[in-house]
């Protein structure tokens, strides 16, 4: 992925203006302690995370959307594919939902804020 896109940003959870700065204070989603809490704003640009009181509420939808896809995708590999009984699409649908929240997680807000604020045009 390229550098200056929003894909790079949302991928490498990087500013989505500047694309230098850490959006999360620790990259690995899986420390738990610590995995939804973000930078205020961008180390290298100064680009405000913060938007509003509740910006991130719209995160929700683009959350919903991943699981929605993630959803489709295994319901497609297991059942239509492997040929498999439904329980185990289920079952394998709900472990993976659950082992991947703090991912799912990141990128929605990501995502999210990506929709609104763009990588900065170079003149």
């Amino acid at each position: 992925m390229f550098k200056g896109t929003r894909l790079y940003s949302i991928w490498f959870n990087k500013c989505p203006c500047c694309q230098k700065g850490d959006f999360f204070i620790d990259n690995n989603p899986y420390h738990l302690k610590r995995f939804s809490q973000m930078h205020d704003t961008c180390s290298a640009c100064g680009e405000s995370f913060s938007r509003e009181p509740g910006f991130y509420y719209g995160a929700m939808y683009a959350s919903y959307g991943l699981t929605v896809f993630l959803g489709i995708s295994l319901f497609l590999l297991t059942v239509v594919l492997l040929k498999l009984d439904i329980w185990y699409f289920l079952i394998s649908f709900s472990i993976l939902v659950f082992v991947l929240m703090p991912v799912i997680y990141r990128k929605s807000r990501l995502i999210w804020i990506n929709l609104f604020v763009g990588p900065k045009k170079r003149v």
